[in-house]
């Protein structure tokens, strides 16, 4: 898998065969989210709009809305609501604005309860409206201000000047006099409207009148994130991290897990796939190690996900033949062979009685006996009368630099390995079923064991 593209297939296979540890984790990861929602009160949010009438810049708008979150405007509201312990920088971390569409500033505002939230959000609002009222009347230019008000006191007595020039005007006896009047109406009209425009055009007098629009409404449900959002993150997290961790656990891992990696670091060929219970008692330390056994059974980890699964056999009689065919390979492939020497990596749980039950089955032809070697320190006993050497183990445990020393013990010791038989594991009902053959040849494995030390049976 390190040099292979991670595959559906593959995340597949991790969550079918690691299903029980997956869900211990997403339920410890709920778990976990439900302390988290523990810690944190429930918050909720409400909203207020205020209009703003007139024409705005899009520059303009974000000002209001920096003003809206203001530390003025926030110590203000904090003032006005009088809640105990909360002051406005408290209140800073609870209150929001945004520019809308259409010229709207939404004020936002969380509490720890619904009346809260909207009593936030209404008196943000209000102070708001009152300190943009107060900056556009102090910041506006006293001198620019007073020039309108100077045009328009001149307009008003030029105004009254023309009227004054129209009752002196002689009315009606001449034509010059009728045009005079007509012409001076139209000048006192037209400075009348003059005066309107400038009261429209003032930007003091368009902008100051902000336009609540209507209360904050009570908010009927609890702000992001809420304790179930809380309790399904943590799942999901939990899940997500242990998948990914099986899966780069799996890609940095240097263990060799197909037949044709494992044959070609041994430098021979396969033989054949046999069944060997995971680990039988009588290989494993009478106290220590049980409890933890019973812990990887319980969840699933006594199985290697990152390997082919194996083709077990359906019952005793295929898993007799599946052995009896692995000897039969073995005559063919040394025909004048009487003695094999069978090596077994030690702490492979599942090869060491695979290679038992092979040398049961194999009888006397050829006989087998079985050796456990340390992959550590690899050393093989020495060429007796055997012909030659048989490797039996499970795939996924060892890496090439293992097996390669596995190899090179052997060649130390004048073997040759002949053969290579994978292990597979099988359900504890197999398992059951292959001891109680393991105790009907119990006088050939015995047979086996005491030519452990050489010289022939």
């Amino acid at each position: 898998m390190s040099d292979d593209t991670i595959r559906l297939v593959t995340v597949g296979r991790l969550i079918r065969r690691r299903r029980r540890l997956l869900t211990v984790l997403t339920v410890v990861g709920a778990l976990v989210g439900f302390g988290v929602s523990l810690l944190f009160p429930p918050r909720y949010t409400t909203s207020a709009s205020v209009l703003l009438p007139g024409a705005w810049e899009d520059r303009e708008l974000l000002t209001q809305v920096e003003i809206a979150t203001s530390s003025v405007v926030v110590d203000r509201a904090a003032a006005e609501l009088g809640w105990s312990g909360v002051d406005g920088g408290e209140l800073r971390d609870r209150v929001s604005a945004r520019a809308a569409d259409g010229n709207i500033i939404e004020i936002s505002g969380t509490a720890d309860t619904p009346e809260r939230a909207q009593q936030l959000s209404d008196r943000m609002v209000e102070q708001f409206v009152a300190f943009a009222a107060r900056v556009v009347g102090d910041t506006a230019d006293s001198e620019a201000a007073a020039r309108p008000e100077e045009l328009r006191q001149l307009v008003l007595g030029t105004s009254r000047r023309i009227s004054e020039l129209a009752d002196a005007a002689d009315p009606g006896r001449t034509v010059e006099s009728v045009q005079t009047r007509t012409e001076l109406a139209k000048l006192r009209t037209a400075l009348q409207e003059a005066v309107g425009k400038l009261d429209e055009a003032d930007p003091a007098a368009g902008r100051a009148g902000m336009v609540v629009m209507g209360p904050a409404a009570r908010p009927d449900g609890e702000a992001p994130p809420t304790r179930p959002q809380l309790v399904g993150a943590g799942a999901l997290l939990f899940f997500l991290l242990a998948v990914v961790g099986h899966l780069t656990a799996a890609r940095a891992s240097r263990r060799l897990r197909t037949a044709p990696e494992i044959t070609a670091a041994l430098g021979s060929v396969l033989l054949g796939t046999v069944d060997g219970p995971g680990g039988p008692s009588g290989h494993r330390p009478a106290d220590s190690g049980r409890p933890r056994s019973r812990i990887r059974r319980l969840l699933g980890v006594d199985v290697r996900w990152d390997v082919p699964a194996p083709r077990a056999s359906d019952d005793e009689a295929g898993r007799r033949l599946r052995h009896r065919r692995v000897c039969a390979r073995l005559r063919d492939r040394l025909p004048a062979a009487r003695r094999l020497l069978v090596v077994v990596p030690e702490g492979d749980e599942t090869a060491r009685p695979a290679a038992e039950l092979l040398a049961a089955e194999s009888g006397d032809d050829p006989r087998l006996r079985v050796a456990g070697v340390s992959v550590s320190r690899p050393m093989v006993p020495d060429r007796d009368d055997e012909s030659g050497v048989l490797v039996v183990l499970s795939a996924g445990r060892w890496t090439a630099e293992e097996l390669a020393g596995v190899s090179g013990a052997c060649a130390d010791a004048g073997h040759e390995i002949v053969g290579v038989v994978l292990a597979g594991p099988v359900p504890a009902g197999p398992a059951r079923a292959a001891g109680r053959h393991r105790d009907d040849a119990a006088a050939p494995a015995l047979a086996v064991g005491g030519n452990a030390t050489g010289g022939p049976a």
